[in-house]
């Protein structure tokens, strides 16, 4: 399956520079990111490998640090294919995986408030995992049994962790620390908002945010199944709360809030510097070469720089991907209503290059 996937991105990087040969006689070469704020090189191809893969709708964007903020965003195909409506950098989506983002700064936040400690074996919190001796560390980077395995459902015990932490629903936990501390006003804790047996105590989730929840859901990116290039199969799933494994709605323009709080550190970001630097430091493996996580991000190097990423997939429905590149002070947000942004690559393995969509944009932003 590798050659197909690599084979396909030469072509398209092929055409690319055909065509950037041809405006090279007109113009100067153009940069990534040029002067208007946009990356027409990485939008033409974007659509081609969306096509190629089938994904119905999908929505995309460029940030960089600083004062640039958002560089370049766009929305391709449709959230909803039989109505026709176009997606947009404001259509959301179930992120999936990608949740886990958000659940790791939470409990980092725990740490350095020295609520947790993340040598300290999951036992003394009240967790019981297969491995007796597991750290909030080795839970946070995936590790098992003294090596990597990727496994949602084992990341699923950081929910347990932040209520232990601070003793309130997870989900009020991440509405208050982070979608409300960002105004990320596109994100909903979960789908299950409209469940008319949904129950909280008094006063944990006001009614204009309850009201707010439920309007972003009713614009919801439409799930499909998707077979072959062209068959497109609505999938019907069923509400669900959140956890620090998935269950998080949101927007490439919400997620570019969370990633700027990220970059932002010590300047009133989301986790101090010394944090973020230990969070994006993947521990060596049992050979000494670097594991493919740090703590709650993929980490990894590609022409000698570090990428930093994660990823969603919820089973054909939807999709994301979330890549870093720390020394450019750029990310690239992409989100789909189908599962082709992940699926199809393996990602769990923890090489993003294995993603025809994060290959291109690293080929081009690098």
């Amino acid at each position: 399956m590798r050659a197909p996937r690599q084979r396909l991105l030469a072509s398209l990087l092929a055409l690319a520079a055909s065509a950037a040969a041809v405006r090279a006689q007109q113009q100067p070469p153009p940069s990534i990111i040029t002067s208007g704020g946009t990356l027409p090189v990485l939008e033409s191809y974007l659509e081609s490998l969306r096509q190629q893969t089938g994904i119905p709708g999908m929505s995309a964007i460029v940030v960089r640090g600083g004062d640039d903020g958002v560089v370049w965003e766009k929305g391709f195909g449709y959230e909803n294919v039989a109505s026709r409506i176009r997606a947009t950098p404001d259509t959301p989506y179930l992120v999936g995986d990608a949740t886990g983002t958000l659940a790791a700064v939470l409990l980092l936040q725990c740490v350095e408030q020295k609520r947790v400690a993340l040598d300290d074996p999951l036992e003394r919190y009240g967790l019981s995992l297969p491995e007796p001796s597991a750290t909030l560390r080795q839970l946070l980077s995936h590790e098992k049994d003294s090596s990597f395995a990727y496994s949602p459902d084992r990341f699923v015990h950081v929910t347990e962790l932040m209520e232990w932490c601070a003793p309130q629903p997870f989900r009020k936990s991440i509405a208050h620390r982070i979608l409300n501390r960002l105004a990320m006003q596109d994100s909903v804790p979960g789908t299950d908002w409209k469940d008319p047996n949904l129950t909280f105590p008094d006063g944990l989730f006001d009614a204009a945010d309850r009201d707010r929840y439920r309007a972003v859901l009713d614009r919801l990116a439409v799930p499909y199944k998707v077979q072959g290039r062209s068959k497109v199969e609505r999938t019907e799933l069923p509400m669900a709360g959140i956890n620090a494994a998935g269950g998080l709605v949101s927007t490439v323009r919400d997620l570019a809030k969370f990633d700027r709080a990220l970059d932002a550190a010590d300047e009133g970001g989301l986790l101090k510097l010394d944090t973020i630097v230990a969070a994006w430091t993947p521990p060596a493996d049992a050979t000494g070469s670097p594991a493919p996580m740090g703590l709650g991000w993929f980490v990894q190097y590609y022409k000698g720089e570090r990428v930093v990423w994660h990823f969603g997939n919820v089973p054909n429905a939807y999709s994301s991907l979330i890549l870093k590149l720390p020394a450019r002070n750029m990310t690239f947000i992409l989100l789909a209503n189908s599962d082709g942004l992940s699926s199809p690559f393996d990602l769990a393995q923890g090489d993003v290059t294995r993603s025809l969509f994060a290959s291109l944009f690293l080929k081009l932003a690098t």
